[in-house]
C-alpha cells in the first residue's frame, strides 16, 4: 500500500510537470510582444505583437499612409503539440491564404527560426534578439543554388 501511494505520487508528479512544460514555448517567447520599427529610406514599416493567449501570438506588420495603415501581413504564431508555427497570409500574395511555416528545434529562445522548404520565398524566416529593445528579422530562400536574403533591424517603440 506504502509502495502504491509513492509510485501514485511520483506519477502524479511526472504528469503535471510535463503538462506544465506544454504550452511553455510562447511564454519564453514574450520579449517579441510589443510594436518594432525598421526605419527605411523609402519609409518605417511596424510590426507590433499580441499576446491572444496562452499558445497564440497575433502579428502584423504594416505602414503608415497618411493617415491610413496599409496592412503588409497577418501573422499567427502559434503552439501546437509542442511545436511553434509561424502561419503568414501576405497581402496581394498566395492569394491571400496563409502559408505555415514550422519552428525548427533550437534551443535558444532569443532566437527563433520558421522553415517551410517547400515555399518558394521565404523558405525561412528568423527573429534574433539583440537586447531588450532591439531585433533583427530576417527572410531567406535557396534557388538555384543561390541565396536569397533580406534583413529588417527593427527597434522596440517606446
Amino acid at each position: 500500500m506504502k509502495t502504491t501511494l509513492i509510485f501514485s505520487i511520483i506519477g502524479l508528479l511526472i504528469l503535471t510537470s510535463w503538462k506544465y512544460e506544454s504550452g511553455n514555448e510562447l511564454k519564453k517567447l514574450e520579449w517579441l510582444i510589443g510594436t518594432w520599427i525598421n526605419k527605411t529610406p523609402k519609409g518605417d514599416i511596424y510590426e507590433t505583437w499580441t499576446k491572444k493567449s496562452s499558445s497564440e501570438f497575433q502579428g502584423k506588420s504594416y505602414y503608415l499612409k497618411e493617415k491610413d495603415t496599409v496592412i503588409l501581413e497577418s501573422v499567427q504564431l502559434v503552439e501546437k503539440e509542442q511545436k511553434l508555427y509561424y502561419i503568414v497570409s501576405v497581402s496581394g500574395q498566395n492569394k491571400e491564404l496563409p502559408v505555415s511555416f514550422a519552428s525548427n528545434k533550437n534551443p535558444d529562445p532569443s532566437h527563433l527560426i520558421f522553415e517551410n522548404l517547400q515555399h518558394d520565398f521565404p523558405q525561412i524566416i528568423s527573429y534574433k534578439k539583440i537586447s531588450a529593445d532591439a531585433l533583427i528579422a530576417e527572410i531567406s530562400a535557396t534557388k538555384n543554388g543561390k541565396i536569397k536574403k533580406m534583413t529588417f533591424p527593427m527597434q522596440r517603440m517606446k
